[in-house]
């Protein structure tokens, strides 16, 4: 009877100290414009996200097949830190991202956080 508490205390203590998984961000995200969507995969390790479509006459120097979203990693339950490249101005921007059932919010940020610019994105798969 008291192995079978300590091991079920162990095993409740060992999941307490486990970190929290994240949801699944990995898919096809379209932005809140409608005008791109991007694809959040596995890659070296962290998550990336590569502009995947882009919507007829959206005005715009991205291009399908670049990478936006790199070095995205867990920093808490349904959150990740990174870059983001930024198509528009040519720079690389800290880069933050979190989810919330089937919305994921992306902002990338300047001056140590203190300015940030979010987008809000749906999943399409």
């Amino acid at each position: 009877m008291i192995g079978r508490f300590i091991l079920g205390l162990g095993f409740s203590l060992a999941l307490a100290a486990s970190p929290a998984l994240a949801d699944d961000v990995t898919g096809v995200w379209l932005r809140e414009s409608g005008a791109s969507k991007v694809k959040f995969a596995p890659c070296g390790g962290a998550i990336c996200g590569t502009l995947v479509w882009i919507k007829e006459g959206t005005d715009t120097p991205a291009k399908v097949g670049q990478r936006l979203f790199s070095g995205m990693k867990p920093t808490g339950p349904n959150a990740w830190a990174g870059s983001y490249s930024n198509p528009d101005d040519g720079k690389t921007y800290d880069a933050k991202m979190t989810l919330s059932g089937g919305t994921l919010t992306t902002a990338g940020c300047a001056l140590g956080g203190m300015v940030c610019r979010s987008s809000t994105w749906t999943r399409t798969n």
